[in-house]
């Protein structure tokens, strides 16, 4: 008897998962069909990005897929189009044979078609790979010449308090090398007494290594941490936040703030709204003036779901009627937002409109004609 329940619920199962392949594949030609709509190809990508609540890499990667998969890939999308494959499967054959020819693609497309299912993502990507690689012996090692040649570092911001770091692409013998080095040097570390596991030795060890502490040096770092009084005196545990992270524990807010390097800055908010009025020139820095008052203000950039901290983006001079500041917009603190470069860059393209109001309302018209709004964050300590 039970088997045969568990058999009927891994069937249905079975069936959901193949009808949400169904799902995916419509929505793949559906983006393709709305990108081939668009007048203008920039700017795509970040319409969708708030349509679809993704973020830019998300839409950027949909777009690829779907327009990869439709043109490229056929019959690997009718198999997802059956509920055959998986979505997932399939985008790693569309990833693993991104840089091929369109005229080898159809080589690549009939061999995978033949096999591709029953294989989960990273059996699909492999036996791809391979397929490319035969399709394109000579293009296969341009291919992986360039690779090696363009290499990445990248912040990942994880949950609260932690983020991660990540070296992309780098040649195989180095990272190789380089993970040993420090492999090495965590387990020198792991004596008797030490009560931390090998894997938390080795991030503390590259850690220190990119920091320079194992050469005496010292790196000095500018991070917004917005943490209440109170908090910080320890007599309340509302949560703090590190502009383009996130929320961080009271506790671990204060152990960054008890740094013998730290400098305190005072913040004046309105007490009705929260939002940022004034910031205190008591510092050991140059005198801030409005510039870091709108960046300390609005944390990120204020494109609706964008998390690029304020302090790296362009001020953007922006009014109720959508001015500029070539159209005779003032400077101040109610006409100023935070955008990121790539957002920024958006207000030249046909069809957008950046509008904001006196309480600080961003309104982001697209050429979907859809409004996207964004106000900062109140300091609610």
């Amino acid at each position: 008897m039970e088997s045969l329940v568990l058999e009927e619920i891994l069937l249905e199962l079975k069936s959901d998962y193949a009808e949400i392949a169904r799902f995916e594949a419509r929505a793949a030609r559906r983006v393709v069909s709305f990108v081939r709509a668009s007048s203008v190809r920039r700017g795509v990508a970040e319409e969708l990005v708030m349509a679809l609540c993704l973020t830019k890499f998300k839409a950027h990667a949909l777009i690829g897929h779907a327009e990869g998969l439709v043109e490229r890939f056929p019959l690997v999308l009718g198999l997802v189009e059956e509920g055959r494959v998986p979505m997932a499967s399939a985008v790693a054959v569309n990833d693993a044979a991104a840089w091929l020819d369109d005229e080898k693609a159809p080589v690549v497309d009939e061999v995978m078609a033949g096999r591709l299912v029953g294989k989960n993502p990273t059996a699909a990507r492999r036996s791809a790979t391979a397929a490319v690689a035969r399709a394109d012996p000579e293009g296969f090692e341009e291919r992986v010449r360039k690779q090696r040649q363009a290499s990445g570092f990248y912040l990942h911001h994880g949950d609260s308090g932690v983020a991660g770091l990540s070296l992309e692409n780098a040649p195989v013998e180095k990272a190789t090398a380089a993970y040993v080095c420090v492999d090495r040097q965590a387990r020198l570390l792991k004596t008797p007494g030490e009560t931390r596991t090998l894997d938390e030795l080795r991030a503390d060890v590259a850690l220190d290594m990119l920091l320079g502490k194992q050469f005496g040096g010292e790196v000095k770092a500018h991070v917004y941490l917005y943490l209440g009084a109170l908090t910080y005196a320890g007599l309340r545990d509302h949560p703090a936040e590190v502009a383009g992270h996130g929320p961080i524990p009271a506790s671990l807010a204060r152990h960054i703030a008890a740094g013998t390097k730290t400098v305190f800055q005072r913040i004046i908010t309105d007490p009705v709204t929260g939002q940022v009025v004034e910031l205190g020139r008591r510092r050991y820095r140059p005198k801030a003036g409005l510039d870091e008052l709108v960046r300390v203000r609005d944390r990120e950039c204020r494109r609706p779901g964008c998390t690029r901290p304020a302090q790296f983006a362009d001020l953007d001079h922006c009014d109720s009627k959508g001015k500029g500041w070539k159209d005779g917009c003032p400077t101040g603190a109610a006409t100023l937002v935070g955008l990121c470069r790539a957002d920024h860059k958006l207000r030249d393209l046909p069809g957008w409109q950046h509008t904001v109001t006196a309480d600080g309302t961003l309104t982001i018209t697209t050429p979907a004609n859809q409004n996207y709004t964004s106000r900062p964050e109140p300091l609610g300590w």
